[in-house]
């Protein structure tokens, strides 16, 4: 079974940065969409960005558009969210998610089609 960790989460000033891995066992990742997706206190889990199997394309929620960055190290088999610019309104959980891709060049950034998850890593934002 597909197994994700995900860390980097920290306390960071506004307008800083931070890059979170999500660190795949089991599988190859190279096998699944992987997604970011986000929880803050009192709301829905957000959807920000994936990368399908194939590697391209990506794609990002337009609230994280232009700040944020999926990649992914096939040898480490491990999928990185770079975030640039960050506002305390990005302080939330950050998970990362699995689909098994059933296309190689396609992602979308769904909760409900993620078949794993991780437990989450905090990231807060402030000054």
């Amino acid at each position: 079974q597909l197994q994700l960790v995900e860390s980097g989460g920290g306390l960071v000033q506004p307008g800083g940065s931070l890059r979170l891995s999500c660190a795949a066992s089991g599988f190859p990742v190279d096998w699944y969409v992987i997604g970011w997706f986000r929880q803050a206190p009192g709301k829905e889990r957000e959807g920000l960005s994936c990368i399908s199997s194939s590697g391209e394309p990506t794609n990002y929620t337009d609230s994280v558009k232009g700040r944020f960055t999926i990649s992914r190290d096939s040898a480490k088999n491990t999928v990185y969210l770079q975030m640039n610019s960050l506002k305390p309104e990005d302080t939330a959980v950050y998970y990362c998610a699995a689909e098994l891709a059933t296309e190689q060049n396609m992602c979308l950034i769904e909760v409900d089609l993620m078949d794993y998850w991780g437990k989450g890593t905090l990231v807060a934002v402030a000054s």
